[in-house]
């Protein structure tokens, strides 16, 4: 692969993106891009999520005829239906871009982990002749599927970036491409790392805090919390609702850092419980105000948008 020139960047963005998967996030970008003025190609394999997506937002297909047409292509399904489809296109791909002038789409995904996705997508790239960068937007809802995809849901949102390792020029010129690609959607921040670190952070800041919304509602007390609730109940069990199949899949190939991050949590419930059983009020009072203090230090030190 060459140095990048892609004019299409010059040019100020995207005239057309396609998309793999119209759920939440494949559907928001959909309806984003479409909102700004960008003609969009997609796919998904539900007839129904197509049609109705077909009304006002998806402009055709997205198909080997047609992705050389994509300036940017992005894959928002589960892991493996990812590396299936680039699997599957991986010709096609390398016969829209040329690696010299540094023309055709740039393929990014959207998968909560990067480790699995980001491997096989570089490889599939590296071998066939395309370009991949590794993406994954922070944004979302508890809910998922088309219906409750929005134009705006990325408005403000961080955006992590995982590049291939290609030589200096190259993979800055990959990440400023990204970054014009997506410049529709209204992105907040961008951060570049590595997918071992992404995987490391995102098993403590997203799939933890998944787990223990899903668990805690399953005390049998839960049954009876009507009436004695509020805020601090909404808050820990709002991702308690989730989409099972999909993250099942993130977690189960994230498993060693979120194993390592549930023991971590489930050593310090220890140390509140053994306080309780003791009735030790001294202890407990340490413990508690050393999580108050953890948390007034992040605090101080986190960024407003974080």
């Amino acid at each position: 692969m060459g140095t990048v020139r892609n004019a299409r960047v010059n040019q100020g963005g995207p005239r057309c993106a396609g998309i793999v998967g119209l759920g939440l996030i494949g559907g928001s970008f959909a309806r984003g891009y479409a909102q700004a003025g960008v003609r969009v190609l997609a796919w998904d394999p539900d007839e129904d999520v197509m049609m109705a997506a077909s009304m006002g937002t998806v402009s055709g297909e997205l198909n080997d005829e047609t992705l050389g047409e994509c300036d940017i292509i992005v894959l928002a399904c589960y892991p493996e239906a990812c590396i299936e489809w680039l699997e599957a296109h991986a010709q096609a791909l390398a016969d829209a871009t040329d690696t010299e002038a540094i023309m055709g789409p740039v393929v990014i995904d959207t998968v909560g982990i990067k480790g699995i996705v980001c491997e096989r997508a570089f490889n599939l790239a590296r071998e066939n002749g395309f370009y991949f960068v590794g993406a994954h937007p922070m944004a979302g809802t508890q809910f998922s599927g088309y219906v409750h995809s929005r134009a705006d849901l990325f408005e403000g949102a961080p955006l992590v970036l995982v590049p291939p390792a290609v030589d200096d020029p190259l993979k800055l010129e990959l990440l400023s491409q990204v970054r014009e690609m997506v410049r529709p959607l209204g992105f907040g921040k961008f951060s570049v790392t590595s997918a071992e670190e992404h995987d490391h952070v995102i098993a403590f800041t997203s799939q933890l805090a998944h787990v223990v919304s899903n668990a805690y509602v399953k005390s049998p007390t839960a049954q009876e919390h009507h009436g004695f609730s509020a805020g601090s109940y909404r808050d820990l069990t709002r991702v308690a609702h989730l989409n099972a199949s999909m993250w099942a899949e993130l977690m189960t190939d994230n498993a060693q850092y979120l194993s390592q991050e549930l023991t971590y949590l489930i050593d310090s419930l220890t140390a509140y419980r053994d306080a309780l059983e003791k009735k030790d009020e001294e202890q407990l009072e340490e413990l508690l105000a050393e999580g108050d203090r953890i948390k007034r230090a992040l605090d101080a030190n986190t960024p407003d948008n974080d």
